[in-house]
C-alpha cells in the first residue's frame, strides 16, 4: 500500500490534483545535487537511473570531428581532454521525471541542443536552426496536434510551444495518438507536455488544459512582441475554429490547419495578407458568435463547405453521412495523422524561414500520388563501358613520294592523328580546312567557351598538342610541315596554317609516333614509386625539344603540399556556380551519351567506384552545391586530388616563355611530347591543370565569377604553388599533371569523327 501511495504521490504535483508534467532539472555542478538524488532514491521517488552521459559526450565530440572515423582512438582522447579531468557525475544536468520516477543524466542545454539537432545538418543550416528556435507556436487540439507538435519538437522547429486541449485521452484515441495505455484518462495537454519533455527537457511550454475559451483566447494568442509566431489549429469546435481566425487575423498571426483528409493543408498568411478572408473565403459570412447557436446537424453544411464537399474522398464523404447513426464522430487513421504532422512541420519550417509566402489550400493525397500508373520514370544511367579499343581504329598512314600524292585519304589520316590530342574537358575546339597542300587550323570558339579557358589559353594549348601529333604522323609519311601561327591578324580564330612539304624530317620520332594511339588520361591510383633520374631527364628533354620547359617535383613534402593545394582548388571549382555548371556540362553519364557526342568526359574515365559516381550525380545538381557552399561544406571534393597526389611519383608543370597565345601553343607542343614520352616510359599521366588557368585569371585581375573570399583563397594557393614551382610568374603555365605507376585506365575519351572536323576543297 505504501508503494502504491508513493507512486500516486509522485503522479500529482504539489498543486492539488494537477498532474505533474514538468521535469526537475538538477545541475551536476550543484553541490546539493548528489544529496538530492540520494534522498529521492531512498524515498522511492526515483525508481530508475539512466546515466549515458559519457556516451553522449563522445557522440558530441564525434559530430564536431566528422572527418575522424567512429572508433578512432583520437575521438576518445579528444573527449577525455575536453572533460579536463572533471568527474562526469558533476557534468551536465540530472533530469528527474516525477510521473515515471526516471532520473536521466544529460548534456548541458547548449550541448544537448547541438547534438540532438546535429542530424538536421545540412537539411537545416545552423543559422536557420537558430532562427527556428526563436519561433513561438500555439497548437489547439492535441489529437492531430499532438503528433504535429512532437514532430516540431524533434525537428527543432520552434522552442516555445503553447498547448491547448480540454479533452482527456480515451482508448479510442489510441488508433492515432502515440502513447501508452497507462495514460488513458489523462488530459491531452498534460500528456503532450510530458511527451515533449521526454524528448527535450529544456523545452519552453505553456499549457491550457481547460482548452480555449473566450476568457483565455487573448492570453493564448498573445499581444505585440509576445504573440504567437504561428498558430496550428486542429480543434473540432467550429466556434473556436472561426474565433481563433478572427483574432489571429487582427494580430497578424499565420494559421495552419491539416484535416487528415487527402493530405489537405490550409495555409492562411494573416501576417502577410491581413485583409484575407477567413479560410480562403470558405467561411465568408460566418460569425463565430452566431455559430454557438447552431446544433450539430445545422453545422454539417458549414463543415462541408469548409472542407469542400466535392473534394472529399468517397470514404470520408460516406462517413460524414453516417455520423450520429453508425458512427459517433469523424474517423481518422494513424497514417493520415502522421502525414499531417509531417506536412505541418515542413510547412511551418518554411514559413518561419521565409521560404513560403502565400495562403492557399494544398493536397498531398497518397491515394492519388501512390497509385497504379503513377510510378515515376526512373533515371537509370549505368556507367559507360570500355572504349580503349577506339584507339586501334586509327588509319594506316600511306607513304608519300611526291607532295602531289598527298591524297584526301592521306589528309584525313593526318587529321585523325592530330585530333587524338587532349583538350580541356575533351571539348575538341578545332576545325580544319584543307586546300592546295595547306591545312587551315581554325578555333571553333563555341566549343571551348569556358571560365577556365581564359583568353583561349587552354584552346591554344590543345592546338599545339594536335599539331605535334600532326607533325609526328607526317614524318612517318615522309613529309615535312611548316607551321605559320596566326597568319591573319584580322581573324584570331585562324590559329595556324600547316603547309605540307616533301622534305623528309631529320628525326621522325617513330617511338613517340607509336605512343599517339596509346596516350591516354589515366586517373587510376597506384602507389608512389620514386622516379628514376634518367626518366626525369628524358621528360625534361622532350619539353625542351619544342621550346618548352618542364619542372618536375618529386619531393614528398612538396607533393603533399600540392595535393592539399589541388584539393582546395577542386573544392573552389565545385563551389563556384559558373565553373560547377560548366564542369557538369562536360560529363557524359552513359555509354549512349558518350557515343552520341563523342566529346566531353566519359564518367568511366574518372575511375570512380559506384559510391563516388552516386556522389558525383548528386553534386551535379546546382541547388545541392549552393547549399553545400552556403553551409561551408565541400570537404569531400578535396579528397580525390589528395589521394591522387598521394599515389604520384611526380608532379610536373610544362610552361613556355611569356604569356602570349604563341607561348601557349608552344607549351602545347612541348606538353604533348612529354606526355608521349611518359607513356613510352610506362607512366600513367593525369592532367590536373584547372588551377593554373584560375591563376592566369588571378594574375590578370579578372576573377569576376569568384567571391572576395574565393579570390583570397586563390591568392593563398598561388603562394603555395610558387614555393613548389618558383620562377614561373610571367610564363605560359600550360599543363600541370601527375605521373604515377598504375594499371591501364578503364576507358578513354572518344574523339569526333574526322569528317565532322575536316573540310577538303
Amino acid at each position: 500500500m505504501n508503494s502504491i501511495g508513493s507512486v500516486v504521490n509522485s503522479f500529482f504535483s504539489a498543486h492539488g490534483n494537477e498532474p505533474s508534467y514538468r521535469p526537475c532539472i538538477w545541475p551536476g555542478s550543484d553541490s546539493n545535487t548528489a544529496d538530492r538524488i540520494q534522498h529521492s532514491i531512498q524515498s522511492g521517488l526515483i525508481s530508475a537511473v539512466y546515466d549515458t552521459f559519457l556516451e553522449q559526450h563522445l557522440e558530441l565530440v564525434e559530430t564536431r570531428n566528422p572527418a575522424l572515423e567512429a572508433g578512432d582512438t583520437k575521438l576518445r582522447q579528444l573527449a577525455e581532454r575536453s572533460l579536463a579531468g572533471t568527474d562526469p557525475l558533476s557534468c551536465g544536468n540530472w533530469v528527474f521525471y516525477p510521473w515515471s520516477g526516471r532520473l536521466v543524466h544529460l548534456l548541458s542545454e547548449c550541448d544537448f541542443r547541438e547534438l540532438r539537432t546535429s542530424r538536421n545538418r545540412n537539411r537545416i543550416t545552423a543559422e536557420e536552426q537558430d532562427k527556428l528556435r526563436r519561433l513561438k507556436i500555439g497548437i489547439v487540439g492535441l489529437s492531430v496536434g499532438m503528433s504535429t507538435v512532437i514532430t516540431l519538437v524533434m525537428e527543432g522547429v520552434g522552442d516555445t510551444f503553447v498547448l491547448a486541449d480540454f479533452d482527456h485521452l480515451s482508448l479510442s484515441n489510441l488508433n492515432r495518438v502515440r502513447t501508452g495505455i497507462h495514460n488513458i484518462g489523462l488530459n491531452k495537454a498534460y500528456l503532450t507536455a510530458r511527451e515533449i519533455f521526454e524528448i527535450n527537457p529544456y523545452a519552453n511550454l505553456v499549457i491550457y488544459p481547460e482548452g480555449i475559451n473566450d476568457d483565455n483566447l487573448s492570453s493564448f494568442l498573445g499581444l505585440d512582441d509576445d504573440r504567437l509566431g504561428l498558430l496550428i489549429e486542429e480543434c473540432d469546435d467550429l466556434y473556436i475554429k472561426i474565433r481563433l481566425r478572427e483574432e489571429a487575423r487582427l494580430r497578424g498571426i499565420p494559421v495552419l490547419m491539416e484535416t487528415s483528409e487527402r493530405g489537405m493543408l490550409d495555409i492562411e498568411r494573416y501576417d502577410r495578407e491581413p485583409q484575407s478572408p477567413l479560410l480562403h473565403g470558405l467561411a465568408e459570412g460566418l460569425n463565430a458568435q452566431e455559430l454557438r447557436k447552431l446544433t450539430n446537424a445545422e453545422k454539417v453544411p458549414i463543415v462541408l463547405r469548409i472542407l469542400g464537399e466535392r473534394q472529399l474522398s468517397p470514404r470520408s464523404a460516406a462517413s460524414m453521412l453516417e455520423i450520429g447513426t453508425t458512427l459517433r464522430t469523424w474517423p481518422q487513421l494513424a497514417s493520415a495523422v502522421s502525414l499531417d504532422a509531417a506536412l505541418t512541420t515542413d510547412t511551418a519550417r518554411r514559413i518561419a524561414l521565409g521560404q513560403l509566402h502565400k495562403s492557399g489550400r494544398y493536397f498531398v493525397d497518397f491515394e492519388a500520388i501512390v497509385a497504379d500508373g503513377q510510378a515515376a520514370l526512373l533515371d537509370c544511367m549505368p556507367p559507360s563501358t570500355e572504349t580503349a579499343e577506339e584507339a586501334k581504329l586509327l588509319p594506316k598512314l600511306p607513304t608519300a613520294t611526291r607532295v602531289s600524292e598527298v591524297s584526301a585519304d592521306a589528309v584525313r589520316a593526318l587529321i585523325a592523328y592530330a585530333i587524338m590530342a587532349p583538350s580541356g574537358g575533351n571539348c575538341q575546339p578545332w576545325r580544319f580546312e584543307y586546300s592546295h597542300r595547306t591545312v587551315h587550323c581554325i578555333h571553333d570558339v563555341a566549343r571551348s567557351q569556358s571560365y577556365l579557358d581564359y583568353q583561349n589559353q587552354a584552346s591554344y594549348l590543345a592546338f599545339g598538342a594536335a599539331i605535334e601529333n600532326f607533325e609526328l604522323a607526317a614524318g612517318q609519311m615522309g613529309l615535312s610541315i611548316d607551321v605559320q601561327l596566326f597568319p591573319q591578324a584580322s581573324d584570331p580564330t585562324r590559329v595556324c596554317d600547316i603547309k605540307i612539304g616533301h622534305q623528309r624530317v631529320a628525326d621522325p620520332d617513330p617511338e613517340l609516333f607509336e605512343q599517339i594511339a596509346l596516350r591516354v588520361t589515366n586517373r587510376r591510383l597506384g602507389r608512389r614509386i620514386a622516379m628514376a633520374p634518367t626518366h626525369a631527364e628524358l621528360l625534361v628533354s622532350a619539353a625542351e625539344c619544342r621550346g618548352g620547359r618542364l619542372r618536375l617535383s618529386t619531393d614528398p613534402d612538396q607533393l603533399d603540399a600540392m595535393g592539399e593545394l589541388l584539393g582546395r582548388g577542386d573544392r573552389l571549382r565545385f563551389g563556384c556556380r559558373l565553373m560547377h555548371r560548366e564542369m557538369m556540362a562536360e560529363v557524359r553519364w552513359t555509354r549512349e551519351q558518350v557515343e552520341q557526342t563523342r566529346d566531353g568526359l566519359d564518367i568511366a574515365t574518372l575511375e570512380m567506384n559506384p559510391t563516388e559516381v552516386a556522389g558525383m550525380r548528386i553534386s551535379a545538381r546546382s541547388q545541392v552545391m549552393e547549399l553545400i557552399t552556403k553551409v561551408g561544406g565541400g570537404g569531400a571534393f578535396e579528397k580525390p586530388s589528395k589521394k591522387a597526389v598521394l599515389a604520384a611519383s611526380a608532379i610536373g608543370l610544362v610552361s613556355a616563355a611569356n604569356m602570349t597565345p604563341e607561348a601557349f601553343f608552344t607549351a602545347g607542343r612541348a606538353m604533348q611530347r612529354v606526355w608521349l614520352k611518359a607513356t613510352a616510359l610506362g607512366y600513367a599521366f593525369q592532367p590536373m591543370t584547372a588551377i593554373t588557368y584560375l591563376f592566369a585569371r588571378l594574375g590578370a585581375g579578372d576573377t569576376g565569377a569568384l567571391s572576395a573570399k574565393e579570390v583570397t583563397l586563390l591568392e593563398e594557393l598561388r603562394g603555395v604553388f610558387l614555393r613548389v614551382f618558383p620562377g614561373v610568374d610571367g610564363e605560359a603555365e600550360g599543363m600541370l599533371f601527375r605521373l604515377s605507376r598504375a594499371e591501364p585506365p578503364t576507358a578513354r575519351a572518344l574523339r569526333r569523327h574526322v569528317d565532322e572536323v575536316l573540310t577538303i576543297t
